[in-house]
């Protein structure tokens, strides 16, 4: 009886510490993914080109439709050479959702422009040679309220 329950006892333990080697990988990924994701939303707030290329895979594309309803694709690279460094904009970026399972992720963040807009982005990542990055990102805007102090 007394092996039994020490048994027991080694089960039970054996099954917490792989729910914890779990969640530590998961956490990790998860730490990962919004790493990368802030690396862009501030890496374009205060004007830090590297930041982006850290965060973007080099073949990296921006999607969206024009208010002309046309399809418009930039490279990453030209959205890039758009942020000239240390120059600040005035946006507010936050993160809204991230999901992901294995090495393929995708996210979605608010980027305010008091005054201007307020961007959705959607963004799919991948993780590969250890790290994750954005290999794609949609969005879409909104013209940010004028009566936001009524």
């Amino acid at each position: 009886m007394k092996i039994q329950k020490h048994f027991l006892a080694f089960l039970l333990l054996l099954v917490t510490l792989n729910g914890y080697s779990q969640s530590d990988t998961t956490q990790s990924d998860l730490a990962q993914i919004t790493a990368t994701l802030m690396d862009y939303i501030e890496g374009t707030a205060n004007g830090e080109p590297e930041r982006l290329r850290r965060a973007f895979h080099p073949d990296f594309n921006l999607y969206t439709v024009t208010q002309e309803d046309s399809l418009r694709i930039r490279s990453g690279e030209e959205y890039i050479q758009g942020i000239k460094v240390g120059e600040k904009s005035d946006r507010i970026g936050r993160i809204i959702a991230i999901d992901y399972e294995n090495n393929a992720a995708m996210a979605k963040a608010e980027i305010i422009i008091p005054g201007w807009r307020i961007f959705t982005d959607y963004f799919l990542l991948l993780k590969y040679e250890g790290s994750w990055k954005i290999v794609q990102k949609s969005y879409t805007w909104t013209a940010y309220p004028t009566d936001v102090n009524k």
